[in-house]
């Protein structure tokens, strides 16, 4: 069975993709993202990939054969914009887990034109270059609600069963203000929000409980002052419910501290 993963993809498009500050300051999780594909315990058949920058009322997936980039961001240099990252879709993968959600009672919906955003293609692009995997992409849902979004990944574990590699795309600390403050100092907020991610997230007993409550962390409206980067952890969390997690990365970036995430 696949484990379930929670990733940072980065904070932007071109930390990964050229050369000059932004990208050494990312450096440790880009050679944690290049490594990925190698950690995965057998090779994925494809991927279910929820992403922090995109919301729907309901779960929605996207379900064209060959959905193109949306370039989702503004002020990057010229090259950001020209970025390939060619891998199919998958229309019957997309139809599995909306039947998955249906038979969970969660109401779903489908999109066919819909490109991939940066929180799919840059990551994907650093630890699947050669863009053979089919994908599929699941939004959130509108209200951010935790629990909710831990039922969508439980609806969805039956697909790890069957080789299907599920990714959480979002960043565990997502205030852009304090990535950009450019302050030496430590941040005690965003280092407390942190630790008690890394300490409650290995529980799988007391996982969803945590998570359900994470707003009480300390720290966490500091380190995340909109949730949405947060909730695909949620998904991921989720379908792997009740399982052992871990630690799969920690390190600094701009200061702050970041910490990725495998379960099952």
């Amino acid at each position: 069975m696949q484990p379930t993963y929670f990733i940072n993809h980065g904070g932007g498009p071109c930390f990964f993709l050229q050369a000059g500050p932004l990208r050494s300051a990312f450096r440790l999780l880009e050679d944690y993202l290049t490594a990925f594909a190698g950690t995965v315990p057998e090779p994925p058949r494809a991927v279910v990939l929820i992403s922090g920058h995109w919301e729907e009322a309901v779960p929605t997936v996207n379900a064209g054969a060959t959905p193109s980039l949306l370039y989702d961001y503004q002020g990057f240099p010229p090259h950001t914009y020209k970025l390939t990252w060619s891998a199919p879709g998958s229309p019957a993968l997309a139809t599995a887990v909306r039947d998955l959600l249906g038979s969970a009672g969660i109401a779903s919906a489908a999109n066919t034109s819909r490109g991939w955003d940066h929180g799919v293609f840059v990551p994907m692009k650093v630890m699947f270059p050669a863009a053979e995997l089919p994908l599929v992409q699941l939004s959130l849902q509108h209200g951010l609600d935790p629990a909710t979004h831990l039922a969508i990944g439980r609806a969805l574990k039956p697909l790890r069963q069957q080789g299907v590699l599920i990714i959480g795309s979002g960043q565990s600390y997502h205030n852009m203000r304090g990535f950009m403050r450019g302050d030496a100092r430590v941040d005690h907020a965003a280092e407390a929000f942190d630790a008690w991610l890394r300490e409650r997230l290995v529980d799988g007993a007391t996982r969803d409980r945590a998570l359900t409550a994470w707003e009480q962390a300390p720290g966490a409206r500091q380190a995340q002052p909109h949730e949405d980067h947060l909730l695909p952890l949620m998904v991921a969390a989720g379908a792997a419910s009740g399982e052992a997690g871990q630690v799969a990365f920690h390190g600094h970036a701009l200061g702050k501290p970041i910490s990725g995430f495998r379960f099952g």
